[in-house]
């Protein structure tokens, strides 16, 4: 917290988070396990020193809190981008010595998206070793308070993780590095609703050739959670898009409560008490299988 308020990035709510508090909400919604990471801004503020020192200080306390709590938590590790050697040296300690369940990425770095050939060194090295990676939006240098009194987080964060999903596809990194697993949050923002568009351009002279099997082929690869997004509307058009095996808890705890989203799915009327249990626990399991245990 100290560093994030040197860059003026402090976050209130992070501010109050506690392994207690977690676990008090973990506890009054089930949850039996979190998986921990880093969200927006990240670890990197212009000095690389500074980022590979946070992202190890960050990946440390995370393999920490596990072992102090055995099953309840788990983390994604942050990474010191964009030093790409800094990088791939905390892939490696971060899964081999802390043995986290996978590595945690926002949606852009400045001006280049997850899925740009920017990032080629870490995609390869991640789909060599078949990891997952969970990513969380932010905000791009081209659309930060786009509209006065509104925060990003309200309009943006849906709309840059549907630019970094985009970028994913339309690039060829699916196809590139198909033993990535890639979770994205929120729904996949604004995504399935602009299905129609996506599909439609996989389609054209540009890209027929390189998505033969369309856009929905590589889309439904990947991962969505559920948070801040665990309601009618938002589940109702990510069934359609995806099947509910790519369909994952999450909670953006501290931001929203575990029991919002627990009521939220069971609430919103979209899923049956079978893909509920899916959603909630066996899906994260494929995904994270030494957390069954």
């Amino acid at each position: 917290m100290t560093e994030l308020g040197r860059a003026n990035q402090s976050l209130a709510a992070a501010k109050e988070w506690a392994p207690e508090k977690s676990l008090e909400d973990m506890d009054k919604a089930g949850v039996a396990t979190s998986i921990t990471s880093i969200t927006t801004p990240g670890v990197s503020f212009g000095d690389d020193a500074l980022a590979r020192r946070l992202a190890r200080e960050c990946n440390e306390y995370a393999a920490r809190l596990a072992s102090d709590h055995p099953g309840r938590f788990g983390n994604f590790a942050i990474l010191p981008w964009p030093n790409a050697d800094a990088s791939l040296r905390e892939i490696e300690y971060s899964l081999d010595t802390l043995k986290a369940d996978g590595i945690g990425m926002l949606t852009n770095y400045g001006d280049k998206w997850f899925g740009d050939p920017y990032f080629a060194p870490i995609f390869e090295e991640l789909n060599r070793r078949k990891a997952v990676i969970y990513t969380h939006p932010t905000s791009a240098n081209c659309c930060r308070n786009a509209l006065a009194g509104i925060p990003d987080t309200a309009i943006e964060y849906g709309t840059d993780t549907s630019r970094a999903i985009t970028r994913t596809v339309f690039s060829g990194t699916s196809q590139r590095y198909p033993d990535i697993r890639i979770i994205f949050s929120h729904a996949g923002g604004t995504m399935p609703f602009l299905i129609e568009r996506l599909v439609n351009l996989a389609k054209t002279p540009q890209y027929a050739t390189q998505l033969p099997k369309g856009y929905l082929a590589e889309a439904t690869k990947f991962y969505y959670d559920t948070a801040q997004a665990s309601n009618p509307a938002a589940m109702s058009a990510l069934r359609k898009v995806v099947p509910v095996s790519q369909i994952v808890f999450g909670t953006d705890y501290p931001f929203r409560t575990s029991i919002d989203h627990v009521k939220g799915l069971k609430d919103c009327g979209v899923f049956s008490a079978q893909e509920l249990r899916a959603i909630e626990r066996e899906n994260p399991l494929k995904l994270l299988p030494r957390r069954r245990a």
